[in-house]
């Protein structure tokens, strides 16, 4: 499913930790500072907004959630980020399981391990709020149907697994590999191309309303304004069809109540301040905020040719029916 070539850009990759943990050592109102406290003007496009374009990067290891045992800290420093980074990587490691699998290490995108103790900035404590009580409910349903039918048809899968999407904002959120978006510009569009499941969001920015809301969509209807210099973007009108979390670097999405408002700075040469905040009151007891670095790419966007040759699809289906079969003996 991944281009033959992706090891040379996980070379590439690797070589960036130590301008990564510099550029998010800022938090807040200074993430519009350089790590000598002056402010970065960015360059301008031709009609004057900031220039975003080009190919970036998501790639780290933090987990979307702050960590039991690091309560009441939210940022690593020193001996300690070495350590939790060192930690991180043997606890993230594939190899280390046994029986059937996916991928093993090799191919497998380690970033580095950011300075904050997670991706989720607001509540304080690196946590997403608790359910609803009608989204807790919504979630234990799937929790027993992924358990009771995980495939009884490829329906019941993820659309992740069926090479659709990974939903919104789930494909701007780093998981195991394909962590590259490239951004192009023009004075009435900003496009975002993700690597992972090849989505592109087009989100127009000449100030037109949304569409009507009974027209739902996978990712929704994005729109755009700037606010100095930062591109502000509103969706809404997501469809009902993906729903779900998973605690660690991967979220799928929260239903067509979701109002997601995402923020791209310009901070530095390399790197954009990327930050989404999930308004979602059916299924969310208060909105929740994520926040992690977009790094300059130094590599191209390879092609995710996913739904050619999904041998993985095969495989669930082919698995569950034979498991079927033993049981019935």
């Amino acid at each position: 499913m991944r281009s033959v070539v992706w090891r040379s850009r996980r070379a590439v990759v690797l070589l960036w930790p130590l301008v990564l943990m510099v550029a998010n050592a800022q938090t807040g109102s200074d993430r519009n500072e350089t790590p000598f406290g002056k402010r970065w003007s960015p360059p301008v496009t031709a009609w004057g907004h900031a220039d975003l374009q080009g190919v970036w990067t998501t790639n780290n290891t933090t987990p979307l959630e702050r960590p039991k045992d690091l309560e009441g800290q939210s940022v690593l420093t020193g001996e300690a980020l070495k350590k939790r980074e060192a930690f991180r990587k043997e606890e993230l490691n594939i190899d280390r399981l046994k029986g059937v699998g996916a991928y093993n290490e090799y191919w497998i995108e380690r970033g580095p391990l950011l300075k904050q103790t997670s991706l989720v900035i607001d509540p304080p404590d690196g946590k997403i709020p608790p359910f609803t009580e009608a989204g807790r409910r919504r979630w234990e349903a799937g929790v027993v149907a992924r358990r009771t039918r995980p495939a009884d048809s490829w329906e019941d899968r993820a659309p992740s697994d069926r090479c659709i999407t990974r939903g919104i904002p789930g494909t701007m959120v780093p998981t195991s590999y394909n962590n590259t978006y490239q951004i192009f510009q023009t004075p009435q569009f900003v496009a975002i191309v993700s690597e992972m499941i090849h989505d592109t969001r087009i989100i127009p920015i000449d100030g037109r309303p949304h569409v009507n809301r009974v027209v739902e969509q996978w990712l929704g209807d994005p729109r755009g304004h700037w606010e100095g210099q930062t591109l502000v973007v509103e969706t809404t009108n997501i469809n009902d069809k993906v729903f779900g979390r998973s605690p660690d670097n991967f979220y799928f999405g929260v239903g067509r109540d979701l109002r997601l408002v995402e923020r791209f700075t310009r901070v530095g040469a390399d790197t954009i301040d990327y930050q989404f905040t999930v308004n979602a009151p059916t299924v969310y007891t208060r909105p929740w905020t994520v926040a992690m670095p977009m790094m300059r790419s130094a590599a191209p966007m390879y092609e995710y040719a996913c739904h050619e040759g999904n041998l993985s699809m095969f495989g669930i289906l082919g698995g569950a029916r034979a498991d079927e079969k033993k049981g019935a003996k």
